[in-house]
């Protein structure tokens, strides 16, 4: 019996590895993976890290202004720099140049901002004039990738200028007198032209009447006053003459100011007549009381060219211009053109004489 047992078992065993040897391919297994191997000069991958995040930067000036922004030399700007998405941690180069050289770098913190943002700011002063280029790089890092910004070109400018001066303030004065539309030349050279602009700016906005630039006119250019009020929108192309100001204007249909110009209205002995008229006739050149390009709108009341044009109202009751920008108005203004004339502070008269003259 106990032969037969011993068989039994040996049987038992025999059948169990044979089931075992036949379990299908997907059964699962009791016996542990091991991992295999790998073969020499073969480098186990790595887990997948974390993606960098996108990024984008703006740059914004501050303590600047004009068009294009310009600050004084020797003032101190900001620069304020926003960054989208904020990513604790990281850092921004910022490199600032003066006409092409690079005058200053410095590396900031991006701090938290709301709305998931982050921003930073710097500041800088320049003693010298020059166009400054201010740039900002943020270099690919593990959590951010690498991305770039440039603030607008601006300008430090000296602010004394005058007769015979010349650069590029003198250029940027210019340039900001012909975005608010006076008659000035863009040549980089402080000449009479540019004295008659500068004139006229002064006229509106309170200054004394010299052809002078100095800090108190840069910074009325840097709030972007001085700018022409149209009274007459309506009128569509018109001239429009501001006896309280002393200036003259074109004004395009629509009331776009075209081009602003120092006058000289009529003295008190003889005021201009104020109201709305039209040009009923022009006659060229010079004539025999010394009027030139005169454009007449009623009566012997004209606009035109003259050889002294004072800062106030001195002329017999037209409306007078520097000879240099007499051709230019002459040019502009047509047979039909309205003509309004007004005073704010209740000068001019209502009455037109028969003897109105230069």
């Amino acid at each position: 019996m106990d032969r037969l047992h011993r068989v039994a078992a040996s049987i038992a065993l025999v059948l169990t590895a044979l089931a075992t040897a036949a379990a299908p391919a997907g059964a699962e297994s009791t016996t542990p993976a091991t991992t295999p191997t790998p073969a020499p000069g073969e480098v186990s991958p790595s887990p997948p890290g974390p993606v960098p995040a996108a990024g984008r930067m703006t740059l914004v000036l501050q303590k600047v202004g004009g068009s294009p922004p310009f600050a004084l030399a020797g003032a101190r700007i900001a620069v304020r720099g926003t960054v989208v998405p904020y990513v604790a941690g990281q850092t921004v180069k910022l490199s600032i140049y003066r006409e092409g050289r690079r005058v200053a770098v410095q590396v900031v913190h991006v701090l938290p901002a709301p709305k998931a943002t982050g921003e930073f700011r710097i500041t800088f002063k320049s003693s010298y004039s020059g166009r400054v280029d201010i740039r900002a790089a943020h270099y690919a890092t593990a959590e951010q990738v690498q991305f770039t910004a440039r603030a607008p070109l601006m300008r430090f400018v000296w602010p004394n200028l005058g007769l015979g001066s010349q650069g590029q303030s003198v250029r940027l004065l210019q340039s900001e007198l012909d975005v608010l539309h006076y008659a000035v030349p863009l040549t980089g050279v402080f000449d009479e032209g540019t004295g008659r602009a500068l004139v006229a700016y002064r006229k509106m906005t309170g200054l004394e009447l010299i052809p002078y630039a100095g800090t108190q006119v840069f910074d009325r250019l840097a709030r972007g006053a001085g700018g022409f009020h149209v009274r007459y929108p309506g009128d569509g192309r018109h001239v429009e003459g501001d006896l309280t100001r002393q200036v003259l204007a074109e004004i395009e249909p629509g009331g776009r100011v075209r081009t602003i110009y120092t006058m000289s209205s009529g003295k008190p002995s003889t005021p201009t007549v104020i109201g709305r008229f039209r040009v009923y006739m022009k006659t060229p050149g010079e004539n025999s009381h010394g009027m030139v390009d005169s454009s007449y709108f009623i009566s012997g009341y004209a606009i035109h060219g003259y050889a002294e044009v004072p800062t106030y109202a001195a002329s017999h009751g037209c409306l007078r211009v520097p000879i240099p920008d007499a051709s230019a108005i002459y040019a502009w203004v047509h047979e039909g053109t309205p003509v309004d004339v007004y005073n704010e502070s209740g000068g001019g008269s209502y009455n037109v004489r028969s003897n109105a003259g230069p």
